[in-house]
């Protein structure tokens, strides 16, 4: 798959919220799949559908057809964060009610104000930023638990400092302070004090500690010392997640959230995102792997007769989403394409394909050891 391929697909699977949501009709529009999770589902679908386009709206200097789509998904995106956040709209989004997964849903929106801060931020009206920035923080009546979610309360202070709001710094010192205490090693990090075989480092973890940080780290020595170790724990991570990659573009079904689909390798595309992928692993290798696993997933059929995403890895496999899944929350596959962010002449894109470490291995080329990292 080349720029284009990527480009096509994610604005494909994006399209259906985004434009249903700019008309006002996504509550209407949005098959939820699930009763009990109505409340939730049209901000779990918007917030991680942006976040994962957040980079590629922020990248300068796109000119020709891609520049025109990217003026027009600009201006998509600002008018649906006006919809989702104006308590008058008939979208007007679930930021408070209910139980905490409207913290989970509004982090990931917080994070593409972080992704994009100027292409969104940075164009926010004074009215949308003031609406946006009232929801947000509506998100602290709820306590996150001692697991990836303590991420999620961070976030979403980080996104208000951001803005030049008030924001507290508390949740962003209890995750800090846990996730140097769950370190398990070799760039992993447990979900809470255990460790689990999960894509969790990856959907939140990884790429929202490395951020976290480096949004804080002007403010804090603390913050700015640990960075680099933080990083080279990503990079890792990075190596392995491209080595779970086989050579037929499957990787190992194992832990919860899997109908997220290639969204598990939000942390590999990160790491591409922010040029942290170890030495030897070279961004077109990472491309073709992931492009790898694109197009086996698509292969099996994504998407219902309205184009949104169905529940499942392969196809529609609704026995596979856990109690809190539905067709919402499946976007987070969104955040595989990060590396759109990237402009076309960085190697990601411009460099020739290169065979993944798995497919290298099984076409019996001989290639160095894997390392762990001590640090």
């Amino acid at each position: 798959m080349v720029r284009k391929d990527w480009l096509d697909l994610m604005l494909k699977i994006a399209d259906p919220v985004l434009e249903n949501l700019a008309a006002g009709r996504l509550h209407e529009a949005l098959p939820v799949g699930k009763e009990h999770r109505r409340a939730y589902a049209h901000l779990e679908a918007f917030g991680r559908t942006l976040a994962g386009m957040a980079p590629w709206l922020e990248l300068k200097g796109l000119g020709g057809e891609e520049g025109e789509l990217q003026g027009r998904y600009r201006a998509l995106a600002l008018k649906c964060l006006d919809m989702a956040t104006d308590p008058a709209s008939p979208d007007f989004m679930n930021f408070s009610e209910g139980y905490g997964q409207s913290l989970v849903d509004a982090a990931y929106l917080a994070y593409a104000m972080l992704r994009a801060p100027h292409a969104l931020l940075g164009e926010l009206s004074p009215r949308v930023k003031k609406h946006l920035a009232e929801c947000l923080a509506s998100t602290r009546k709820f306590i996150p638990c001692s697991t990836n979610w303590l991420f999620f309360s961070a976030i979403v202070e980080a996104a208000l400092f951001s803005m030049g709001e008030e924001w507290q710094v508390f949740p962003v010192e209890r995750a800090v302070d846990s996730f140097e205490r769950w370190y398990m090693g070799d760039g992993m990090y447990g979900d809470g004090k255990f460790f689990h075989m999960d894509y969790y480092n990856s959907y939140a973890i990884q790429p929202m500690y490395v951020d976290l940080l480096r949004t804080f780290a002007p403010l804090s020595p603390r913050y700015s010392d640990l960075l680099p170790a933080v990083k080279k724990r990503a990079a890792r991570y990075a190596a392995i997640q491209e080595r779970m990659i086989s050579p037929e573009g499957t990787y190992p079904m194992t832990g919860r959230s899997l109908c997220y689909r290639f969204g598990a390798f939000q942390a590999l595309a990160h790491a591409a995102l922010t040029d942290n992928l170890p030495a030897d692993l070279p961004p077109a290798q990472v491309r073709c792997a992931i492009s790898a696993v694109m197009e086996r997933t698509v292969r099996g059929g994504m998407f219902d007769e309205k184009g949104f995403l169905k529940v499942g890895v392969i196809g529609s496999q609704p026995s596979l989403g856990e109690h809190y899944i539905c067709v919402g929350s499946v976007y987070m596959c969104v955040a595989a394409f990060l590396p759109l962010g990237l402009a076309p002449s960085h190697p990601f894109w411009s460099a020739p394909d290169e065979p993944w470490t798995n497919k290298k291995i099984w076409e019996g080329l001989d290639l160095p050891c894997d390392e762990a990292v001590d640090q």
